[in-house]
């Protein structure tokens, strides 16, 4: 398996474990690979050094909240030179965070929420040149807390770019919230959509049926399926992401398409090029 989206410390958020005892559980359990993810700070570094000596392979990337740099093509830059894999729009510092009402931790930076068009216009030529950059590095360009609206906007605008690799970030989470239509409509577009562990175990309103709804609205081929684990109470990432695909499959999918959205998809979008 390959989960491309896991919260280990440190981190402005309680976490379940740190990025070694994180990885070391990946290895143990027989993944691949992994993606760390930190919403306030660029985790390729982390990475590297979590992932040395290990069989798993280990990647990181940025999120592009106020104290990684916001929507700053340079922040993007170096973290692509230093081999972030992933960058995700806005999550914690997300205008579509905030409205769904899922707050700010307490060492958010001062300023306006983020947005990208059509809710802010004037972020348009940065985030283009934030995409020319992820065209070039061949990385991912993920969705982060966005609105539905947005999510539009940016996956299109990824594709006149020349993104190869475009993630819709939890779309059936609280923020973007996206209708079967949307979802198929993105998928239509070339976009990988992810649907996660965490969904299953925490969000209001959300069950098996659900994700599985979504799963044959988008068709498995267009879904990836990882843990976003980490938060102290929930199980470790690895047996949260094997607790996803057992409830799908009760859900009657097949299953050899869901280990593949939990494997060789997600490997395949983060390190094929």
């Amino acid at each position: 398996m390959f989960d491309l989206h896991v919260h280990s410390a440190p981190c402005v958020l309680p976490r379940l474990a740190g990025d070694v005892q994180t990885v070391a559980w990946y290895e143990e359990g027989g993944f691949e690979g992994c993606v760390l993810k930190g919403h306030y700070e660029p985790t390729a570094g982390r990475a590297a050094a979590a992932g040395t000596g290990r069989r798993v392979r280990v990647h990181g990337g940025i999120v592009l909240n106020r104290p990684a740099g916001g929507l700053e093509p340079a922040a993007v830059d170096a973290a692509l030179a230093l081999g972030a894999r992933v960058v995700w729009m806005p999550t914690l510092d997300a205008l579509g965070h905030l409205e769904a009402g899922l707050g700010r931790p307490p060492a958010a930076a001062p300023g306006p929420a983020l947005a990208v068009p059509p809710r802010d216009p004037a972020a348009a030529e940065p985030v283009r040149r934030i995409l020319a950059s992820v065209a070039e590095a061949d990385a991912v360009i993920a969705t982060g807390h966005l609105t539905g609206p947005e999510v539009g906007w940016l996956v299109r605008a990824a594709r006149e770019a020349g993104v190869r690799r475009v993630l819709v970030t939890h779309p059936t989470f609280l923020v973007p919230d996206l209708g079967e239509a949307e979802l198929r409509e993105l998928a239509e577009l070339g976009a990988a959509l992810e649907l996660c562990a965490y969904q299953l175990l925490h969000q209001p309103g959300c069950d098996a049926a659900r994700l599985a709804a979504a799963v044959r609205a988008a068709g498995p081929e267009h879904v990836v399926l990882s843990s976003d684990a980490g938060q102290p109470d929930t199980p470790p990432a690895p047996e949260a992401l094997a607790l996803l695909v057992e409830a799908l499959a009760a859900e009657g999918l097949d299953r050899a398409a869901l280990e593949a959205s939990a494997s060789e998809l997600p490997r395949r979008l983060v390190e094929d090029y």
